[in-house]
């Protein structure tokens, strides 16, 4: 199985907690004004890699706490990504998998078909970062976060629970200032 990509940023400490080795998928729904990477619009245009040569990767790299799915709009590979995901928790148990989304985790639920796997993706994620860009909430003191209205949750819990439930940890209360 492969994957259409946009790119893949090695050691990320902003796509998530801890050091990430970070998906860009290609192709998104969205369109969202102010976009960090409108080039991951169109469907199709980036480069197909297979779950091996991503899996390879991952072994090069022993510093990695986790893997993030970001965009492009990831559940629209959603697919790919669970069979990435389970060959991630197999080899690799201790890192973390969390992806971005324009949609709500609320949206990816209700719009769950057996073709879309949305569902599916969502039972392999530890986290998710949910919810469209939007430019007038624009914020570079958010922790992973582009706009206030996006929520960064744990979805083990959030799907426990049936409703959101925000991720937490010994970070969370850490001012960030820009100078």
């Amino acid at each position: 199985m492969k994957l259409n990509i946009a790119g893949i940023q090695n050691d990320s400490i902003v796509d998530g907690p801890g050091i990430r080795y970070a998906i860009f998928v290609q192709g998104c729904p969205h369109h969202c004004e102010g976009c960090h990477n409108p080039e991951t619009w169109e469907f199709g245009t980036g480069r197909d890699v297979s779950l091996d040569e991503i899996m390879e990767k991952l072994r090069e790299d022993p510093l990695l706490d986790g893997v993030t799915y970001s965009g492009g709009e990831p559940f629209a590979q959603a697919k790919a990504l669970c069979e990435l995901t389970d060959r991630i928790r197999a080899e690799f148990p201790k890192l973390t998998v969390m992806s971005y989304t324009g949609y709500t985790i609320e949206q990816l639920i209700k719009q769950d078909t057996p073709e879309n796997c949305f569902m599916e993706l969502l039972k392999r994620l530890d986290y998710i970062v949910d919810g469209p860009f939007v430019l007038s909430l624009k914020s570079y003191e958010l922790r992973f976060k582009g706009s206030s209205n996006q929520r960064f949750l744990d979805v083990k819990k959030t799907l426990e629970a049936g409703k959101p439930i925000p991720y937490h940890d010994e970070w969370e209360n850490i001012e960030i200032k820009l100078i």
